[in-house]
């Protein structure tokens, strides 16, 4: 693979699920889990990478370099979601360094592993079949909160894609499991003008055309915009294990828990309390007789939710953000 690999992290979120450590004014990549923040986690594993790209919003821009001080920034016109966004760094990005691959990734995901060795297949698939690569993880149990991919030819470090496939409910998740599907990451690699090719045939083609027009396309995800209209797209599987730190629950999986199961950051007591998470920056936390339990203290803020439902703190946060008490 000849041409220089551009790593690009995407760091334009808030990550309303990690309420109420993130926030408006402190979203989730900035958050800080005892290892370093998830920003600076991310950049110092692509440090394969012949150079590295964040794209984030405004409001963030500046907090950037306190984690990834390497790194080259990039400030989207307008939060629309992971469809404006790549397509408008890939222009942009092509502009400032000319013919390379990209590789995607978000600002927020737990890996172990050698993570190298499939972003870089993941690329020089990329570079050889002029398609849009997709990372594929190997399911650990039928999770409902993640899109499947459902592989087709296996061409040996890739297969083809046959189909993306939404967030299912517990049984068809179990039925992708046991069909060998895989779940989306949502890590990609591919050249800019491969995408850019390929987004000129949707909704986003205003941004191939102009960048900067934002005001002429709809927030999209670029698995709906581009990857699920495609024929061109691949799927290299990873050789990593990989966790999504979007919520509570994912953050209890890989902390060290004690002998019942619980997992603790910061001051806490906890009595006759099993396979819980508690989590505070300041203020003594005491439990006493619950199980199974998500409480999170920070600022002036208290969440409390059953360990299985914590993909529902996404339904407080819609209500505070429409009071503007986010």
């Amino acid at each position: 693979m000849d041409l220089p690999l551009v790593a690009l992290v995407l760091a334009g979120g808030t990550g309303t699920r990690l309420y109420p450590a993130s926030r408006s004014h402190r979203p989730k990549q900035f958050l800080d889990f005892g290892d370093g923040s998830l920003l600076a986690q991310t950049v110092d594993r692509l440090g394969f990478a012949d150079e590295i790209y964040v794209l984030t919003r405004e409001d963030f821009a500046d907090e950037i370099h306190d984690h990834a001080p390497e790194a080259a920034v990039l400030t989207e016109p307008e939060p629309k979601d992971t469809g404006p966004a790549l397509v408008y760094a890939a222009a942009r990005i092509r502009e400032q360094v000319g013919d390379c691959v990209l590789f995607c990734v978000p600002s927020d995901h737990h890996i172990t592993g050698d993570f190298a060795e499939t972003a870089q297949r993941a690329a020089r698939v990329a570079v050889e079949t002029e398609n849009l690569v997709t990372v594929g993880i190997r399911p650990t149990r039928p999770a409902t909160g993640y899109g499947y991919i459902e592989p087709g030819t296996d061409h040996g470090d890739y297969a083809d894609v046959d189909s993306f496939h939404e967030k299912p409910d517990a049984e068809t998740a179990s039925e992708y499991v046991e069909r060998g599907f895989l779940w989306n990451a949502g890590m990609f690699a591919w050249t800019p003008d491969a995408l850019l090719r390929e987004a000129g045939e949707t909704p986003l083609a205003p941004l191939v055309e102009n960048p900067d027009d934002f005001d002429a396309v709809e927030p999209v995800s670029i698995d709906y915009a581009v990857l699920e209209r495609t024929g061109r797209a691949s799927v290299v599987p990873a050789t990593f294990e990989w966790d999504d730190l979007g919520t509570w629950d994912a953050l209890a999986r890989i902390l060290d828990a004690d002998e019942a199961g619980n997992a603790v950051l910061g001051d806490a007591e906890l009595v006759e309390t099993t396979n819980s998470l508690v989590v505070t920056d300041d203020a003594h936390v005491s439990v006493v007789g619950v199980s199974d339990l998500v409480v999170v203290a920070y600022d002036d803020r208290v969440l409390v939710v059953p360990m299985e439902k914590a993909q529902r703190v996404r339904e407080i946060v819609s209500r505070l953000k429409a009071d503007g008490r986010f």
